[in-house]
């Protein structure tokens, strides 16, 4: 009885999960047929804020130089832009290559300050420290890694100057830079077009609901000092404080055609502790807002709270339940060969054919609807769509996507332990960078 109660609920969220990313992909395909035909001018703005704009730098020596360049060259009026460059606790010449850059003649009278940091509280800490010294009407944030593309800050002021009271953040699009170094990064710009040009797309095209990404974001300064800055020592600030933003009733807007290039770990072991960085800090912010899905919190807050319980907890136990059955039952089947008593654990009746056709059913869906959101997802990025990019999502599905699976399984053991033992669980791996 317990076995068939499990082998249904299994069932019926893997379905559910594949309900919402059938919405999800519904709604992003309305979003770009809208889209795609409109012809992106760069006119005018009405005004010019001045923008801080932070670049938080712990031992970035091998990227540092071309960030800042980048953000130097943005298509912006150079005297509305006040960049805090933080080498923030380096061993390294990360300071060093900032001053570099600096001493090139067209960037010497640039409002540009270098702040060699000895603090805590990680990048949370260095965007609590920069807002106490930001002049900027709005403050921008880009990693040492990410360069923007020429227009993306002009892309996200006139996103948020549509509707500059409700817009109280706008945020942009981050591309792999080094998409073609081998098959782990690959997979990886796979994923990151995927959640870029489908989730946050459609998402914003259906509910209005945005997420602040790590980099290529901007947000009102005054805003950020009310809701009390970000959580210092938070593996993923940005969530939490995309959280704080919808709690108090604005909006982060999406600003589609803001771009910001960005270096993505070219080893297993680099990407392995970056995403369990992040999937920690998920789970910490998912459960630290669960509360609202009971209190007199706004929809937004409510349905994005359910959609990371649902993603990080309810689908995540669901997968690696139907793992757990179909694995009981093929080892039980080969068993058999050999010791004939053997009773199958999981099935419906007396056989097991129809626990393992749904099953097999399920994964199949899963796999077309994987390759169907990477396909279409391709498509509204020019070059992108191509055959090989089929081969290369059927080949991830049975490795990169399941990699994700483990990942979790260690973060909540991570975060539950360290709840136990009251231990710190705030700690970052470095991700190492390569030179391009």
């Amino acid at each position: 009885m317990v076995e068939e109660v499990l082998m249904i609920v299994t069932l019926i969220s893997i379905w559910f999960s594949l309900l919402m990313s059938t919405i999800t992909l519904g709604g992003a395909t309305v979003f770009w047929l809208k889209h795609s035909t409109k012809l992106v001018a760069i006119k005018p703005l009405t005004r010019y804020p001045l923008i801080t704009i932070v670049v938080p730098a712990h031992n970035e020596e091998v990227v540092i130089a071309q960030t800042t360049k980048a953000i130097l060259n943005l298509n912006y009026p150079a005297d509305k832009v006040e960049l805090l460059l933080f080498a923030d606790n380096c061993a390294d010449q990360t300071a060093q290559e900032m001053r570099q850059v600096l001493n090139i003649s067209r960037y010497r009278h640039r409002n540009v300050k270098i702040i060699e940091r000895t603090g805590s509280g990680g990048k949370a800490g260095v965007l609590n420290d920069a807002l106490k010294i930001a002049h900027g009407e709005y403050i921008g944030v880009y990693d040492a890694d990410a360069m923007p593309e020429q227009n993306a800050l002009y892309f996200l002021v006139r996103k948020i100057l549509e509707q500059p009271t409700r817009y109280m953040a706008a945020f942009g699009r981050n591309k792999t830079r080094n998409a073609n170094e081998n098959f782990l990064t690959r997979c990886i710009n796979q994923e990151i077009v995927v959640t870029q040009r489908i989730q946050h797309c459609a998402i914003w095209s259906m509910f209005k609901i945005g997420r602040i990404p790590g980099t290529n974001f901007i947000i009102n300064r005054k805003f950020v000092k009310r809701i009390g800055g970000w959580r210092n020592g938070a593996l993923t600030e940005d969530t939490d404080i995309s959280f704080k933003i919808m709690q108090s009733g604005k909006l982060i807007a999406l600003a589609y055609n803001s771009e910001a290039f960005q270096q993505e770990p070219e080893r297993l072991h680099d990407y392995y502790f970056q995403r369990l960085r992040w999937a920690k800090g998920n789970y910490q912010v998912v459960i630290h807002n669960f509360k609202h899905l009971f209190d007199h919190s706004n929809w937004r807050v409510k349905l994005e709270t359910f959609y990371y319980s649902c993603t990080f907890f309810w689908f995540n136990a669901a997968i690696v339940l139907s793992d757990i059955i179909f694995i009981a039952n093929v080892i039980t089947l080969i068993g058999r060969l050999f010791w004939p008593g053997l009773e199958i654990p999981f099935t419906f009746g007396e056989s097991n054919i129809l626990i393992m056709q749904l099953l097999l059913l399920n994964w199949l869906l899963m796999i077309i609807l994987y390759i169907l959101q990477i396909s279409i997802a391709m498509a509204t990025q020019y070059g992108q769509a191509t055959t090989r990019q089929i081969w290369l999502a059927l080949a991830s599905y049975f490795t990169y996507s399941q990699l994700f699976i483990i990942v979790s399984i260690h973060a909540v053991c991570s975060v539950t332990l360290d709840t136990l033992f009251h231990r710190n669980g705030n700690v970052w791996v470095k991700t190492k960078r390569f030179n391009d």
